[in-house]
């Protein structure tokens, strides 16, 4: 996930890479000493004002120790130009002066400014967003130095997978430390602008920004202080900095027009001693560099690191990644998120996203990794990760099914089944519609023509348009500024042979109408065909001629195209109970620990506060269910409710089993049912993560066991001569 601004914040399948590259481990006492002096930034103002013409360039130098948390700043700010008051109250001219106005956190305290080596007054304003504002006079082309510092935040460690999606706090500790771009531990100079960070931390702690790394320095005989410069000459929305208490692996990948690429990991010293993990993430990072580089462009940067965090975060930035070192071991983190994060230093970080107007980014990295991996692995897991998008989509409440204009990023599961499943649907279907080498050239040209620019779906557009020939304005309107899905199905289906093979068919959508592009599979007595054929309006009559008689018709079975799936192809899944608005649950069980356990599990699943209601309620209403409990108490609660029995597919094993159930004019059931407190606790915060499953089997957190219920939708019979009947 790439983060968006003022909230700073994934997959693999190719074989290594054929290029030799060179693996060493980089420690204190095998990395270069740089003489201090060598390494020092001029952060005086006269390189400022000689700067080359270019975004405005803030240069920090940065002290932070993680054990006291202490945050110590020197800012060099050249703001952005604007326009400067030209006359004094009395009639005179005066001087050309600059309204500059900052934010910075409320634990940071300004110590000194100057503008020029003379004093100047920084006042403070109104607080905006949890952070305190501040305002100086400064002519007009004159630069700021402030000295500022504060002891930050602790880090919040019990922080889940749904809080660091939102504003987060500068936090420091020495397990590690989080300091997010918009979480104001800098002054930032203008909407976007370049940047220069020297940082220093103690012995045994490393510090990372996105950037290129110039030069670092580490503590002298293990005493002492780690340093390094980091530059970021591209306009950049803001700056993230990490520190940890890390050890560095890092291997150069060669590259034939360019400088090689420096490839690092940035583990805690229990993550850095799994055998071969920090080696696998440097030689997957390699392998998904070299793709996207052919299928797109260049890589835009020197760097990419991996860096593990405390926090249970999947954050992409320019030049790194920004993972929990909890999730790192994982194997699909590098058969997928890798994969996504590092594609976000093209879409996100490599052109930006114009927020306002929507954000196209997530959808096109999603589209060109997550699902193109899928596409690797082979046509069923791709058509299984287009149901499930499909299936996510119809669990969103009918009134919370925003444009996907309306995107902008992703805080709830309804936000990603529209800004993920939907936007990614969106480019299957324009490769569907212009081809696939027309969607290739598009790509391509997109990257050329907004590198390091910020662009919005209409610059999407026009790429595709130019690279296709062709206009694409209906197909980008309807997909992007109408809610919900076409509801569309095959009414009628009617075959004739009297003097050749001919299938009739009426195709009705809900209004307004959608002008798709559908596949129908055709069904033959031995053997199936796919036809496309073009709907519009509320009614459509196709005629197809075959080489067969036709025994049925299904329509789109692959699901490719994005619209609202009939209930045969909807077997309940989690997500309906995540995003419901007014979810409820049921605790059958007296024990009070188990009950505690039972409430924050809730909390957790659910993104609203769910009502806790009596057994006896449970098969009323139709908000949707959750029952917890122990195996032998949820099983008779079950029964007692005259609801469906255990599915064999959950039979007692595993710490905790979770399966969900759906009953012609009930209420939709889920069941969690759980050894005791512990087993309870241990799934809180894995759970969420299964929205698209059906089932699963718990061992304490790991899914041993999961599934959707089988809903493979009908095909509609063909009757023999006369019209499709409505």
């Amino acid at each position: 996930m790439r983060v968006p601004p003022l909230r700073r914040a994934r997959r693999l399948g190719d074989d290594l890479p054929a290029r030799p590259v060179m693996v060493r481990r980089i420690g204190a006492a095998r990395l270069t000493a740089l003489m201090l002096l060598a390494c020092t930034l001029a952060f005086g103002l006269a390189r400022l004002a000689a700067a080359a013409p270019g975004p405005p360039l803030l240069r920090l130098d940065v002290s932070l120790d993680p054990a006291t948390r202490r945050l110590d700043v020197v800012a060099d700010v050249q703001p952005q130009a604007g326009a400067p008051s030209a006359a004094r109250p009395d009639g005179g001219v005066a001087s050309p002066v600059r309204e500059f106005e900052f934010l910075l956190h409320p634990s940071l305290r300004i110590e000194s400014a100057s503008s020029g080596g003379t004093p100047v007054v920084v006042t403070p304003t109104a607080r905006r967003g949890g952070l305190q504002g501040w305002h100086v006079s400064l002519a007009a082309t004159a630069s700021l130095r402030l000295a500022y510092g504060g002891v930050l935040p602790a880090l919040a460690t019990g922080l889940d997978h749904r809080d660091v999606l939102q504003a987060l706090p500068p936090m420091s500790a020495p397990e590690g430390s989080f300091l997010p771009a918009g979480s104001g531990w800098y002054p930032q100079p203008a909407e976007r602008f370049a940047y220069h960070v020297r940082v220093s931390v103690p012995a045994g702690q490393r510090a990372v920004v996105p950037g290129r790394l110039e030069q670092e320095s580490p503590p002298a005989g293990g005493t002492g202080h780690y340093r390094a410069n980091f530059d970021f000459p591209h306009p950049a929305e803001g700056i993230d900095l990490m520190a940890g208490p890390w050890q560095v692996r890092e291997r150069m990948m060669p590259r034939a027009a360019d400088a090689p690429v420096r490839l690092r990991t940035y583990f805690p010293a229990t993550l850095d001693a799994v055998p071969g993990l920090a080696d696998a993430y440097l030689a997957d990072s390699a392998r998904y560099l070299e793709r996207y580089a052919r299928l797109i462009g260049p890589y835009p940067y020197a760097e990419f690191s991996v860096v593990a965090s405390p926090l249970p975060t999947g954050f992409g930035m320019p030049t790194l990644t920004y993972l929990g070192a909890d999730i790192l071991p994982l194997p699909f983190i590098r058969a997928t998120s890798l994969g996504h994060e590092i594609l976000h230093n093209w879409w996100g970080n490599g052109v930006f996203v114009d927020y306002p107007r929507g954000n196209w980014s997530e959808g096109l990295t999603t589209f060109m990794a997550d699902y193109a991996y899928k596409e690797d692995e082979s046509p069923a897991a791709a058509r299984e990760m287009r149901l499930g998008w499909l299936r996510d989509f119809a669990a969103l409440p009918r009134d919370a099914q925003p444009t996907l204009r309306d995107f902008r990023a992703r805080t709830h599961g309804t936000e990603a089944a529209i800004g993920y499943g939907k936007a990614a649907m969106l480019f299957v279907m324009l490769r569907d519609t212009i081809g696939a080498d027309a969607f290739a050239r598009g790509v391509a040209l997109f990257w050329q023509q907004q590198r390091f620019r910020t662009a919005s779906w209409d610059a999407l557009q026009a790429a595709f348009e130019q690279a296709s020939g062709r206009p694409l304005h209906a197909f980008f309107a309807q997909w992007l500024e109408r809610g919900g899905a076409p509801r569309v199905r095959i009414v009628g289906a009617t075959s004739s042979t009297a003097n050749e093979n001919r299938l009739k068919l009426a195709i009705e959508q809900a209004s307004p109408a959608y002008a798709l592009r559908v596949p129908l599979e055709i069904v033959h007595t031995s053997r199936s065909e796919l036809r496309w054929v073009d709907v519009a309006g509320p009614r459509t009559n196709v005629e197809l001629a075959l080489d067969s008689p036709a025994t049925g018709v299904r329509l789109d079975p692959d699901m490719r195209v994005w619209r609202t799936l009939d209930a045969s192809q909807l077997p309940p899944i989690l997500r309906q109970w995540i995003v419901a608005p007014a979810p409820r649950l049921i605790i059958v069980s007296d024990d009070s620990a188990l009950r505690a356990a039972a409430v924050d599990a809730a909390n957790s699943l659910f993104e609203r506060p769910a009502t806790l209601i009596a057994a006896s309620q449970a098969r009323t209403g139709s908000a949707p269910v959750l029952v917890v409990g122990r195996p032998a108490e949820v099983d008779a609660a079950l029964a007692r409710m005259g609801a469906p029995a255990r599915p064999s597919e959950v039979a007692v094993r595993g710490s905790a089993q979770v399966w969900t159930t759906a009953s012609p004019g009930a209420a939709p059931l889920a069941v969690i049912s759980a050894d005791n407190a512990d087993s309870l606790r241990a799934l809180a915060r894995p759970l969420p993560h299964y929205g698209a499953q059906s089932w699963l089997v718990f061992d304490g957190r790991r899914a041993i066991a999961r599934g959707v219920w089988p809903a493979p939708g009908t095909a509609l019979p063909v009757q023999s001569g006369g019209t499709p009947a409505r």
